[in-house]
């Protein structure tokens, strides 16, 4: 830890991809154009930036307020930090969302965990100022955060209330709704890193971000997370394929009778059909076009996310809707087919080749829309799939999932 002058001062004092982050004292007393909730929680984001500290400051802190996806693609990086910072994996903890926590201890092994509720966090002042302190508390020698789509007010004020004396982050996506609450953060920090322009993926600004720190090239890592063997019960009934047509966001659902298609192709092919997904995620009712078939389990809302995990990584093919089960299956090894919208094509999906797994395919039709940043003015309400999702031909899928089940024969 006596070595972190060695990262350089690209700081906010400096022009980086055209931003400047200085400030002066008097704005960050009083910062014009803050929203409302920012002066909400001003206060006791405040007290807890400056509640004393009493033992001696030790380690790193990691702050990692995204999903499950984003999770995924960061992990294989992770182990790089160790031997960037001169740190043993026990002394970084990796501040993370509740979202993952059911199977975070795992896929962490070896490293400290703190997991938040990222949503209380960014709306209950009480819960906020609870959690802030406790963040205060873990008293890390160093911070970094390199996320590039994020929240000032959830990572960034992170980073601020730990106050550790040096400070890594990453430049992120910033426009002029989000320009003012970055301006008071990123002035703050030691040093900020540029991986690229948008759109840049995720795991090629996780190798710029370490590389810099580094000082050497550290290549792209094709994603992979370390998880537990454990066939679900549904593998003692013979092989099986994987549909995840949900998502949290309506427009990226492939529509439902599409993946009804392939799973009529999967079991003429004579594999059993799992369905999967979150509580609120039900498309519809396969009964209504396949009836009662034995073959088909659909378990949509019926597992926690250890057993997902377990049911990914033992099929024989997942096709997935672009969300967090997509990246999941991906990197515990499970042939996967993702059908891609073009929202922000590239920075998350699809994977570049230079880290794109032989298992990985990904399906999508380019539109000239493409980075709406789902904003899309082409659908009548926000129930409606994303024209870019639905114009994708379940032939094209089929294609992408009957040479990976080839492979796999």
């Amino acid at each position: 830890m006596d070595g972190f002058h060695q990262f350089g001062d690209a700081g906010p004092g400096k022009a980086i991809a055209g931003h400047r982050f200085e400030t002066s004292w008097f704005w960050r007393v009083l910062p014009s154009g803050m929203r409302r909730r920012w002066w909400l929680f001003r206060l006791f984001d405040l007290i807890a930036r400056h509640w004393p500290l009493f033992g001696e400051r030790s380690g790193a802190l990691i702050v990692r307020m995204d999903g499950i996806g984003d999770m995924v693609l960061f992990r294989r990086c992770l182990d790089h930090y160790a031997d960037v910072l001169g740190l043993k994996p026990n002394q970084i903890t990796i501040l993370g969302c509740k979202s993952w926590d059911k199977v975070a201890a795992e896929i962490f092994a070896g490293y400290r965990l703190f997991m938040i509720d990222e949503h209380a966090f960014a709306r209950q002042p009480f819960y906020r100022f609870k959690i802030a302190l406790m963040v205060r508390r873990l008293a890390p020698m160093v911070t970094i955060c390199d996320s590039y789509l994020r929240r000032a007010m959830m990572a960034d004020s992170l980073v601020w209330v730990a106050s550790a004396p040096t400070s890594l982050v990453s430049l992120p996506f910033i426009n002029e709704p989000t320009r003012t609450e970055f301006t008071y953060y990123l002035s703050q920090v030691d040093r900020i890193i540029d991986t690229g322009p948008y759109p840049t993926h995720e795991v090629v600004r996780h190798s710029r971000f370490l590389s810099e720190l580094a000082g050497r090239e550290i290549p792209p890592l094709a994603p992979e997370i370390p998880w537990r063997e454990k066939p679900p019960d549904i593998a003692a009934r013979g092989a099986y394929a994987v549909l995840n047509p949900g998502s949290n966001e309506y427009g990226r659902r492939w529509p439902y009778d599409c993946y009804l298609d392939i799973a009529e192709n999967l079991l003429a092919r004579g594999l059993r059909v799992v369905i999967v997904g979150g509580p609120g995620e039900r498309p519809g009712d396969y009964r209504a076009r396949l009836g009662d078939d034995a073959r088909i389990n659909d378990l949509i809302g019926a597992t926690s996310m250890p057993e997902l995990l377990d049911i990914l990584k033992h099929a024989a093919c997942v096709i997935s809707n672009d969300t967090g089960p997509a990246h999941l299956a991906i990197a515990l090894g499970a042939p996967t087919v993702v059908v891609v919208g073009g929202g922000h094509f590239g920075s998350f999906v699809p994977y570049p080749e230079e880290a794109r797994p032989a298992h990985a395919r990904f399906v999508f039709e380019e539109m000239p829309c493409y980075h709406c940043f789902w904003r899309c003015h082409r659908r009548a309400s926000r129930y409606d799939v994303f024209p870019c999702v639905s114009a994708i031909a379940v032939k094209s899928v089929w294609a992408e999932a009957s040479a990976l089940l080839d492979g796999n024969d």
